[in-house]
């Protein structure tokens, strides 16, 4: 058994990625403590199904990278002293840093001075990530500092695991040692995403439910959406497209359903649900949407929503992206082309019409996903948490 603390610029156990390294950590028989951002209506000090969480009084806004840099340079000075003071306490084996941003490891530096050792969770590409959002050139000297930084830290760290092949390449272009980065997907939770207990229902005649879950942002093409459904308004009098989740497009989605009159189509689930309830809107959809853009970051990821709509044995109509397309064939999913409107406008039109092209597209999804399932990603992850342990 070992002590482990686990770091994150981010809400726990909100996190998906972090929840389940918690949990398999914990199931393994470790000690697990988590320092994180605090969200409002979270107690600082909380222990979480056997977790001691630490919370700091700081949480995340959307306001521009000025601020973002601010709230981080906060957040490294109060995680570097809290995990020095934990480690005193505690002595930590390992310390886990989940990024991003990457730096987020060097709040590991005492218990490192002192014995610990240190694990690296990237969660994102960091330089494609800012380079993407900022409209940057690859060479621009920000984004070069970003690259500088990544490679610091993965050197700083003794073990780091990525979500994708694609994105471990991309580190080790750019200098990483490729044997020290292994992969462990998003895959989801089934203890959440249970389709035992949510059991899809049957399609109904006059109905025909679209979904759309998690972040609204830029990036996951809300906007193609919109437009698709304004497309098929006439041609698909039945169709309607339920979207759960919030973020810092929400504003301008709800705008552009206004402008498209498309009040009585799209509806929103609001800031916050409960799981049960999104769960409850899975089983009775008739397809799930992944609309995610198309650029050099995006190339490279896997977004959650695509597994949880595997587990939950929904078909999902997912934009064609390079890391995609390498983990699942063309017979998984209704693949369109990443922004574009009418084509997914087709592909929405193909599964409407087809109910037996449905039904394929989630037999053969659940069957190329299966070495992909969460039980055996967390043993990857657990036996590279492990390793760090052998004297």
């Amino acid at each position: 058994m070992a002590r482990v603390l686990l770091i994150r610029q981010g809400s726990f156990p909100l996190d998906a990625r972090v929840r389940r390294e918690v949990e398999c950590l914990r199931d393994a028989g470790h000690e697990v403590d988590v320092i994180s951002l605090r969200r409002e209506g979270q107690p600082g000090r909380e222990t979480w199904k056997g977790v001691n969480a630490y919370r700091l009084p700081l949480h995340h806004r959307r306001e521009g990278a000025g601020v973002y840099a601010l709230e981080h340079l906060a957040f490294m000075a109060m995680a570097t002293f809290l995990a020095a003071f934990l480690h005193l306490r505690r002595r930590y084996d390992v310390v886990q840093a989940n990024t991003i941003p990457d730096s987020v490891v060097f709040a590991s530096i005492v218990p490192k001075l002192l014995g610990a050792r240190v694990m690296l969770d990237l969660h994102e590409c960091v330089p494609e990530f800012f380079a993407t959002k900022y409209d940057l050139s690859p060479r621009h000297p920000l984004v070069r500092l970003t690259a500088f930084v990544e490679q610091a830290a993965i050197r700083y760290a003794d073990r780091a695991v990525t979500c994708t092949e694609e994105m471990k390449d991309a580190f080790v272009s750019r200098g990483a040692r490729a044997e020290k980065i292994d992969v462990v997907l998003n895959a989801a939770d089934e203890l959440i995403f249970d389709v035992g207990a949510y059991p899809p229902s049957p399609r109904e005649p006059g109905r025909f439910v679209l979904i759309c879950h998690g972040s609204v942002e830029e990036r996951y093409g809300h906007d193609t959406l919109i437009e698709a459904v304004a497309l098929l308004r006439d041609e698909i009098p039945e169709l309607r497209l339920e979207v759960y989740g919030e973020g810092s497009s929400l504003d301008a989605v709800e705008e552009l359903v206004r402008q498209r009159d498309l009040g009585d189509r799209v509806w929103f689930a609001g800031e916050y649900v409960p799981i049960e309830q999104l769960l409850e809107a899975m089983a009775r959809s008739d397809a799930g949407v992944v609309a995610m853009k198309k650029d050099a970051f995006r190339d490279l990821t896997h977004c959650n929503k695509m597994y949880d709509l595997i587990a939950m044995r929904r078909p999902a109509v997912i934009s064609r992206t390079r890391s995609v397309r390498s983990y699942f064939d063309e017979g998984c999913f209704e693949y369109f082309d990443a922004g574009d409107a009418a084509d997914l406008a087709r592909a929405i039109r193909e599964l409407y019409a087809k109910p037996e092209l449905a039904d394929r597209l989630v037999e053969r999804a659940s069957e190329v996903n299966e070495p992909y399932r969460w039980p055996r990603q967390a043993e990857i992850y657990r036996q590279n948490v492990e390793s760090l342990l052998a004297p």
